[in-house]
Formats: C-alpha cells, sequence, structure tokens
C-alpha cells in the first residue's frame, strides 16, 4: 500500500495569488496570440506570393492578343485562390489574421514580371499597449519608428507587401559546353 502522509505535510498554494494571476497570465496570453497572428499572416503571404508568382510565369502569355485573358481570368484566378489560401473566404481565420482587403497587381516588363501581394490589415488593438497617449508612449529617444508602432497596432493597421520577381515564360536556352559549340 502506498503511504501519502508526504502529502498532508506540504502547505499548498494560496488560492488569491492564483487569482491574482490569472488575469495577468491572459493578458500576456492575448497579446503573443496577437502576435503570433500577424506573423501567420506574413509567412502565409509569402508563399501565397511564391505560388502567384509560378502559376503566372507558367500559366501567362507573351502574346499581345492574349493579354486580356491573362488580365481577366488568369490574374481573378490566381487571386482567389491566394485569398482562398489565406483564409479571406473563413471569418474566424480573416478575423485572426485582422485582414481587410487583398490586391494582387501583376507588372510586365521584356523580361521580368513582378506579381506583389498587398494585403491591407485591421489594427490588433491589444487593449493594455493603446490605453496610453502615443505622444506619451512614443518620446524620445523612440521617436518616428514608435509612432508606426503605435499607429498600426492602434489606430489604423497597415499594409503587408510581398513582391515576387519572376521571368517571362520563355523556353530556356539550350545549354552549351564550352567550347564545344554544340547543346546538349
Amino acid at each position: 500500500m502506498i503511504n501519502f502522509n508526504f502529502l498532508k505535510s506540504r502547505r499548498g498554494q494560496a488560492t488569491t495569488e492564483v487569482v491574482l494571476l490569472f488575469p495577468l497570465f491572459f493578458i500576456l496570453m492575448l497579446f503573443v496570440i496577437k502576435t503570433y497572428g500577424l506573423l501567420v499572416l506574413v509567412q502565409k503571404a509569402e508563399i501565397a506570393a511564391f505560388y502567384a508568382g509560378r502559376r503566372w510565369q507558367l500559366e501567362s502569355h507573351r502574346a499581345l492578343q492574349f493579354h486580356q485573358w491573362d488580365k481577366n481570368f488568369l490574374q481573378r484566378d490566381i487571386e482567389k485562390k491566394v485569398q482562398a489560401y489565406l483564409g479571406f473566404n473563413n471569418a474566424a481565420q480573416r478575423k485572426f489574421l485582422a485582414m481587410r482587403r487583398i490586391k494582387l497587381e501583376i507588372g510586365r516588363s521584356n523580361v521580368w514580371n513582378t506579381v506583389t501581394i498587398t494585403i491591407n490589415t485591421y489594427p490588433p488593438r491589444i487593449p493594455f499597449l493603446c490605453a496610453y497617449d502615443k505622444r506619451v508612449v512614443c518620446e524620445y529617444p523612440y521617436g518616428d519608428a514608435c509612432m508606426k508602432g503605435y499607429n498600426f497596432i492602434c489606430e489604423n493597421g497597415g499594409d503587408v507587401i510581398v513582391q515576387k520577381n519572376v521571368l517571362n515564360r520563355d523556353r530556356p536556352h539550350p545549354f552549351v559546353l564550352p567550347g564545344s559549340g554544340a547543346s546538349r
């Protein structure tokens, strides 16, 4: 039989300490979760931009007669897929990541295409960080960077912009061994 007398001699944790520490733990977890949400959004935007760039590279046309099709169908289809991946169609995920709008822009040039995804976000509004006046919080030595951060967190949110450059869909040049003049 097991002897549990060693438990009787120990003193228990005071309930008041646990009750007083729980709100601090809750506030800390809220801050960590909101920050984690922003990190998740940035990582998902990077992956979505890679997908959009690669798909544009492989499916778009260089011929002028197909540019309208690329813009009307292909770009819209890529944008829908990017929105679905980022969770824009899911209300809970959209709220957790604080997404307001998503825009996909593609800039063409002779060699490179620039794929830009812009995600406009709501401010996370972390209550205990936004309780103070920004002029007091961002006094010397913090300055302009602190003001931008305070505006993003407490007032108006901001844009997460991810840009990828992809080559036009040309056939690659054949590999030529140096000195041989022949392609393989």
